[in-house]
């Protein structure tokens, strides 16, 4: 079965350079954190280009942000902003790596090298769960509430492959994916029932999914 369908309009919905994703759920609502990124087709990204880390803070014993999409190479800080200690890992190889407890920051940023999907624990607190996307293009984004990203693409591509990732869609281990030769407004509407958003006590996916 089919888990989404696509549509992209594009009579003068986004300007010249900008792709506007939108994430609908099969009742039509905005679906927001989803990760979204582009791969554009025709253009070689600088592979030694700078890339500022990127931050996945704890506060009130949550991860924050719930979802984070960062470049290939690029590190990610993992600040402890509560009063008490953390125990920060992943299994997720090969990207699996262990931040012992802790209070404040650790020393050094960790660097992701691999792409995928990283799914984020405390040993401490088992409730404590967010994603780290890793991915092979500088263009990227996270839904907002309104179920919204807008992207800067290269008017030069020859085209944009957009995939889509959710630890909420069923049945989708990997990203989603959908192509277009132009930018514009592309929908993804999904057509099977979202898994619950997670909260303290609600997982959002099988640890052993990840």
């Amino acid at each position: 079965m089919t888990v989404v369908s696509c549509v992209l309009l594009l009579a003068g919905v986004a300007s010249a350079g900008t792709l506007e994703v939108r994430v609908l759920d099969p009742a039509g609502e905005a679906v927001p954190e989803v990760a979204v990124f582009v791969n554009q087709l025709g253009v070689n990204a600088a592979a030694d280009r700078e890339r500022e880390p990127a931050v996945m803070d704890q506060r009130d014993s949550r991860f924050v942000p719930h979802v984070l999409v960062v470049e290939k190479g690029a590190g990610v800080e993992f600040p402890n902003s509560d009063i008490i200690a953390h125990h920060v890992y992943s299994f997720s190889k090969p990207n699996d790596f262990v931040l012992p407890l802790y209070k404040g920051s650790p020393p050094d940023p960790v660097r992701f090298e691999h792409d995928g999907i990283v799914t984020l624990g405390c040993n401490i607190h088992d409730h404590m769960l967010a994603y780290i996307v890793v991915v092979d293009t500088p263009v990227f984004g996270v839904t907002d509430r309104n179920g919204t990203v807008s992207l800067q693409v290269d008017d030069a591509a020859t085209g944009y492959e957009v995939h889509a990732w959710s630890a909420r869609i069923r049945d989708s281990k990997r990203p989603l994916v959908q192509q277009t030769a132009t930018a514009g407004e592309m929908i993804f509407s999904l057509e099977k029932k979202l898994r619950p958003r997670h909260d303290d006590e609600t997982d959002s996916v099988q640890w052993d999914e990840y």
